[in-house]
């Protein structure tokens, strides 16, 4: 198993000068070739940014980092959760920087059992005869099978190596538990404007990023940050592409650095990344907060999260079961139309497929979230569902019973039915419901929209019924 060269090694080819533009003083390096967001990766804690809650003075993190190669009580074994361009394979790096360190790194998606395994025999070799640690960094982890998660076990207990796992996906779910009960699971927060920001003007003046040689406009910067989506790396990776257009459209000669403007920023950038995955917690978290804001009459939100699940990608069939049962929990017989609309365009969208099916998606949400809203009916079933698996069901009235076969009326079926319209209003005054269960309510309308009419009748109807 040839071990991962580490790119963030202490070394004199460690600082790289210039950006590495034709014409710079960097452009013969062979390290300023390397993108940007390599180039400024922080390799202490200190330079990392945006993550604080697991960084301070004394935190697990901080003693992993700090601890040496033969100091085996900080080299507790880690899981990094959190979305993409945060700082994870960075935190990885930094930890690998610790005095008596060996790293290697793998991929859960090229690697199997056979090469774990060999890192763990190199890690045995290399602990016994040189005395030092091995940290392993094992990007995405959740692509890992059972049995390949499994395979760790035995090295992370007795800490032959110092497990370093990232993912995207919620660990939970994800990792084995036997794993996760032998690693801090440390969850990554997506970093906010103002420490985007700040990595920006970081690489604009490092002698490892653009060395000075650019200025970058305000309203530049403003761009970048809004449209790298909490992305570290999609940040730098923008800056630097619009720095290269920047250095192309320059006319400016001399020593004065050439300003990047929103133009070139712009130029330099596709859509916004969306962060949504459609098999994880985006999935669920966007489908909620869709549903609460149809619930909660918000149609701007609602209308936003429908736009995030569509740019996504989001199979459209899948919302529109959503808007379906939107319609009947929360929205029910307050307006009793919800439901139509929404089941019509579920079927339009299942008709002409998308994109023309947003626009009975976005019809239907913004019907269902400006409607009155009730969910009266649900929870009756449900109440009544309650009842029955708690055995208070009930024999049916004989006077209901089934009295069409040979034989039933002389069991007494039918006996003493009251036909509906044959009494006044169309109701009769009998009894429904099993005899354990007279006088039972279920049913209780609320006074939003239509239901508030439905209440006068329910009382007068309850009147009829049971006099």
């Amino acid at each position: 198993m040839s071990q991962e060269p580490n790119l963030f090694s202490d070394g004199p080819d460690q600082e790289t000068p210039g950006p590495g533009f034709a014409g710079s003083s960097g452009a013969s390096s062979g390290r300023a070739l390397d993108p940007l967001a390599v180039r400024m990766r922080p390799r202490t804690l200190d330079e990392v940014v945006g993550q604080e809650h697991l960084t301070f003075a004394g935190s697990p993190l901080n003693q992993l980092v700090e601890a040496s190669g033969g100091d085996r009580a900080g080299a507790s074994s880690v899981i990094l959760w959190g979305p993409p361009g945060v700082g994870k394979t960075t935190l990885a790096h930094v930890i690998s920087h610790a005095p008596g360190r060996t790293f290697v790194e793998l991929s859960a998606i090229t690697a199997g059992v056979k090469d774990v395994r060999q890192v763990i025999e190199s890690a045995r070799r290399e602990r016994e005869m040189h005395g030092r640690t091995t940290v392993l960094f094992l990007d995405e982890i959740h692509r890992f099978s059972k049995a390949q998660q499994d395979a760790l076990l035995p090295a992370v207990e007795n800490r032959l190596v110092v497990l370093v796992a990232a993912t995207t996906e919620n660990p939970s779910f994800s990792v084995i538990s036997p794993l996760l009960s032998r690693s801090l699971m440390l969850t990554l927060r997506p970093l906010d404007d103002e420490a985007v920001g700040n990595l920006l003007d970081r690489a604009v003046e490092s002698d490892r990023g653009l060395a000075g040689q650019f200025t970058l406009t305000e309203e530049a910067r403003n761009f970048i940050v809004r449209i790298a989506g909490a992305d570290a790396r999609r940040s730098l990776t923008v800056l630097e592409a619009a720095a290269g257009i920047a250095a192309a459209q320059s006319e400016e000669a001399g020593d004065e650095p050439i300003e990047i403007t929103e133009s070139a920023c712009a130029e330099a950038s596709s859509e916004t990344v969306l962060r949504y995955d459609k098999n994880g917690d985006q999935h669920y978290d966007v489908v909620s907060a869709f549903i609460k804001s149809i619930r909660g009459s918000d149609v701007d939100a609602a209308l936003h999260y429908l736009a995030r699940m569509i740019v996504a990608g989001e199979d459209p069939r899948f919302i529109a079961r959503r808007v379906v049962i939107s319609a009947a929990e929360d929205i029910g017989m307050a307006d009793p139309q919800a439901l139509p609309i929404a089941v019509a365009a579920s079927t339009a969208v299942q008709n002409i497929g998308m994109p023309e099916g947003r626009i009975p998606l976005a019809e239907a949400v913004t019907y269902l979230a400006l409607a009155p809203k009730s969910n009266a009916s649900y929870r009756a079933l449900d109440a009544a569902i309650a009842d029955v698996k708690n055995g208070l069901a009930g024999e049916v009235p004989m006077h209901l019973r089934d009295a069409h076969y040979p034989g039933a009326k002389e069991l007494g079926h039918g006996e003493g039915y009251k036909y509906s319209h044959d009494y006044p209003h169309g109701v009769a005054d009998q009894e429904y419901l099993p005899e354990s269960l007279r006088g039972k309510r279920y049913y209780s309308p609320t006074g939003n929209g239509m239901e508030r009419s439905m209440a006068e009748r329910l009382e007068n109807l309850r009147r009829l019924l049971r006099p």
